[in-house]
């Protein structure tokens, strides 16, 4: 059963439920199976540990971008640029670059930011750039979602996303909702179709 990777990175909270539901949307289309990881903050100070979450999903590892069949990426908006821990985490894939270990592997991205318009393209185009490079086959939503065209939040054709509110309290929305299980579900049934 192909193994979709879910990889995001959550500050506040809002990242880490939209990956929930795009993996509820990849755990919709049969035959499929997501596997959600989250990646540490990037300290600054020398001397700082990973702080290893009690719960949660654990932290990725390049072998989960091997093994993976696909790929969502989600990340806060930081600037109108992902945030620095994802970034980080993908400054140290070089080998997997070298390889060619993920060309070929369908991917899409996911985002939220704390006002209406801090940058959630510029921040989807900003995730798109190591996966292009890496060689993977990046997808959008496409307009045949209705709720693309109706949301009032968060939601673009660049893929999924949230507007979370300055204090990160503003829940995520029924389109916001939808757009994510149906992104979860377009990565999951391409990949499913692609799989030998």
């Amino acid at each position: 059963m192909p193994d979709i990777l879910v990889l995001y990175y959550s500050a506040g909270g809002s990242v880490r439920r939209m990956a929930e539901l795009v993996a509820e949307g990849i755990e919709r289309v049969p035959g499929a199976s997501s596997r959600v990881r989250t990646v540490p903050k990037v300290f600054t100070n020398i001397g700082d540990e990973k702080a290893v979450p009690g719960e949660g999903p654990p932290y990725a590892e390049l072998r989960d971008l091997e093994e993976c069949a696909g790929l969502a990426l989600g990340s806060p908006t930081r600037f109108g640029n992902m945030a620095a821990p994802l970034k980080h985490f993908w400054d140290s894939t070089s080998l997997l670059w070298k390889s060619g270990a993920l060309a070929g592997k369908p991917a899409c991205v996911f985002t939220s930011t704390a006002s209406l318009h801090g940058g959630q393209e510029t921040t989807l185009v900003s995730m798109m750039l190591p996966l292009l490079h890496h060689g993977m086959l990046v997808m959008g939503l496409p307009y045949t979602n209705a709720e693309l065209n109706a949301t009032r939040a968060g939601g673009t054709p660049y893929g999924a996303s949230h507007f979370s509110g300055i204090a990160d309290d503003q829940p995520i929305t029924a389109d916001e909702r939808v757009l994510c299980i149906a992104q979860g579900k377009r990565l999951a049934e391409l990949v499913v179709k692609l799989a030998p």
